[in-house]
């Protein structure tokens, strides 16, 4: 139980690591068709089994795919022999060597997944830092001291947001290469959230657009998620929104009761796309 515990601990960092998603035991398990799956089992225990054996294989294979793009290639025959030495319990390497050998292992994982990730950031800068270049040179486009690219497509009416103001907008996210992040017109709801409490990009790019307004954002790393990036964005990435600013709600005066329909910047951070 001791071993299989430091492999599961191992198995999920690794996930983490590479993203790997784990397919559920339904999922893996599923038989070509119904009638092989009554003949295969006689009882749910038997069937639970296999689930399990399915769920485990399907994310060691999925695992294995990562490593080697890692440049970490393990033999799957050797995988297999030793699970099958350990039911056995025929174990070619004793619980020391085992123990060992694991750690060594998730080192070598840690550091090609750091390599990988370096990699991809400087990548990333160089794209980006190309796109802003050639977005800056289109028409009417402007860029601010702070490296922020605008292009406002649609000046709107009436003032500016402010800070403390709550927005409501319609936008759609993309990563330089055009690939989507994020869409709030795919979700079929406009988003609301407090002007301070999104991503720098965001607070001073809305402020050159009034209601009612549309216009395009080019955001840099520093004024987005940076080196770290998040679940969908990659480190350093540019991030190009196209933002539609539906409304403006002005923060409650002092002894005014807070608007009922005005969401918390926090609640807005929940959501993938809150803090662009």
């Amino acid at each position: 139980m001791k071993s299989l515990f430091k492999f599961t601990l191992l198995a999920t960092t690794m996930a983490v690591a590479f993203q790997a998603p784990l397919a559920s035991a339904a999922e893996a398990a599923k038989p070509a068709t119904t009638e092989a799956s009554a003949s295969s089992f006689k009882n749910d225990d038997q069937k639970a089994a296999y689930a399990l054996g399915a769920s485990l294989g399907r994310y060691m294979d999925n695992s294995l795919k990562e490593q080697e793009k890692l440049g970490i290639k393990l033999d799957k025959s050797h995988l297999i022999a030793g699970v099958q030495d350990a039911f056995a319990d025929k174990s070619k390497l004793s619980d020391t060597e085992i123990e060992q050998t694991l750690q060594g292992f998730e080192a070598r994982v840690k550091q090609a997944a750091q390599a990988q990730m370096e990699k991809d950031a400087k990548e990333n800068a160089e794209a980006g830092q190309k796109y802003r270049d050639a977005f800056a040179k289109e028409q009417d486009v402007k860029k601010t001291s702070t490296g922020l690219l605008y292009k406002v497509e649609k000046e709107g009416t009436g003032a500016v947001p402010q800070d403390s103001d709550t927005v409501v907008v319609n936008y759609k996210g993309t990563l330089t290469d055009g690939k989507e992040f994020d869409n709030s017109y795919s979700r079929g709801e406009p988003l609301s959230f407090r002007l301070d409490g999104v991503i720098p990009g965001w607070t001073e790019g809305l402020k050159h657009v009034k209601k009612g307004g549309k216009i395009k954002l080019v955001i840099p790393p520093e004024l987005a998620y940076g080196k770290t990036g998040v679940p969908g964005i990659p480190a350093n990435s540019t991030l190009v929104f196209d933002v539609e600013l539906l409304d403006i709600k002005s923060a409650p005066k002092a002894g005014e009761e807070k608007p009922a329909a005005v969401k918390p910047a926090a609640q807005a951070d929940e959501k993938k796309a809150e803090t662009k």
